[in-house]
């Protein structure tokens, strides 16, 4: 029942604060000692549609950016969207509170709120993605995903990471224009604060097409290592068949990883470019197990059908880097402490928040776990991502 408008009471800025929502985070930051750790978060989220009239001015097409900009900057009918709930319907505010939050003074706003939910958590570097941007493979008009990302990743390296050096980021790759993303690695992968580049995985281009792999020799040679992001699409036809939010997700943050995964692996990618880095990002930790399994299963029977592989796929596996979230919690731990040694968890597992996205991580995940011992908290935590971002070994958090 809706309260009689003499006892509607004004929300405070300070129910909306980063500092207040993350309030136990910080806390767990000082009992833990964490001050003492090397925290990176390989996998964190900013909502740049919140800043879309900066970044459309940065769009090189001209009739593009008037439609983009006609758009008022956050509804338009140019980019596409995605069916979902991504919030807790309401149980937890945090959408609408970034639009009043008051935030320490920064080059940007978007430093300043990552920053303020940084040192709340007690991470050192955090390497920040893009939001809706992450279905925008899916758009029909190639062009515009080109134009997209090399607006976003200019308005990022300038506003964001030049200014700030405690945030880095995997820049968005055009996929579905091999051309474009070979263009876009030459150019931005000498720019400060980019560590590597970035695949979304909603979509339908298979990774071993013969027209990506200059890129691959480009960032091979770079020393730069690529990831694939995951997330969901409700229009794909095996996921339409589900009828509820916790469905499609669960399923397809896995499925695109996992079907990428595969061709990665049985047209021999990792042969052909054994230095290059990969990182399999938001699909969890079980598909990638079960996916060695499976694969390895199959290979045994058919080693025909992949004539590049000198391994079995499990072990090629093995040698990836693969993000914590959402990190599968069994009642019984000795599940997960499988899944750990299955995935070389020491050396390739690398913590992430997905902050603040509604179901986030906070480093207790991985610190409070009773199966690992320190080196290997302290690897998972940091020292992995810290090797395989070339970022200094130093902690330079400054936990509230």
């Amino acid at each position: 029942m809706d309260m009689p408008r003499s006892e509607v009471r004004p929300v405070e800025f300070d129910t909306f604060s980063t500092p207040k929502h993350l309030e136990h985070a910080a806390e767990q930051a000082r009992t833990r000692n964490y001050q003492d750790f090397l925290i990176v978060d390989v996998d964190s989220h900013h909502y740049e549609n919140e800043s879309y009239l900066e970044v459309f001015e940065y769009v090189e097409n001209p009739v593009l950016r008037r439609d983009l900009k006609e758009g008022g900057g956050r509804i338009t009918g140019v980019l596409n969207s995605q069916v979902g709930y991504q919030n807790l319907s309401g149980r937890i505010v945090r959408q609408k509170g970034r639009r009043i939050e008051k935030y320490k003074p920064a080059a940007h706003k978007d430093i300043a709120m990552t920053l303020g939910w940084m040192d709340s958590m007690g991470v050192d570097y955090a390497c920040l993605f893009p939001t809706p941007m992450l279905f925008l493979g899916l758009h029909p008009q190639v062009e515009v995903e080109v134009q997209m990302a090399r607006a976003y990743n200019r308005w990022l390296c300038d506003k964001i990471l030049a200014p700030e050096p405690r945030i880095v980021s995997m820049l968005y790759l055009p996929f579905n224009d091999p051309e474009a993303t070979y263009k876009v690695v030459k150019e931005f992968g000498d720019r400060k604060g980019v560590v590597g580049f970035m695949v979304t995985s909603p979509r339908y281009k298979p990774v071993h097409d013969n027209a990506y792999i200059k890129s691959y020799a480009l960032l091979e040679e770079m020393g730069k290592p690529i990831s694939f992001h995951a997330a969901y699409s409700w229009d794909d036809r095996s996921l339409q068949t589900t009828n509820r939010f916790i469905s499609v997700h669960a399923l397809g943050f896995m499925w695109y990883n996992m079907v990428h995964m595969t061709n990665w692996v049985v047209n021999g990618m990792p042969e052909r470019f054994p230095k290059l880095k990969t990182m399999w990002i938001e699909s969890g930790l079980t598909w990638a197990y079960s996916l060695m399994q499976r694969l390895d299963h199959s290979y045994m029977m058919r080693t025909s059908d992949c004539p590049q592989l000198k391994r079995k796929p499990s072990e090629y596996m093995r040698e990836m880097y693969y993000s914590t979230q959402p990190m599968e919690m069994p009642d019984d731990k000795s599940i997960l402490e499988a899944t750990f040694k299955m995935i070389n968890a020491e050396t390739q597992l690398c913590w992430c928040s997905d902050y603040p996205h509604w179901d986030f991580d906070l480093p207790s995940v991985i610190y409070d776990l009773p199966f690992l011992k320190e080196q290997a908290k302290r690897n998972i935590l940091g020292g992995n991502a810290a090797r395989l971002f070339n970022l200094d070994p130093k902690p330079v958090k400054k936990i509230p």
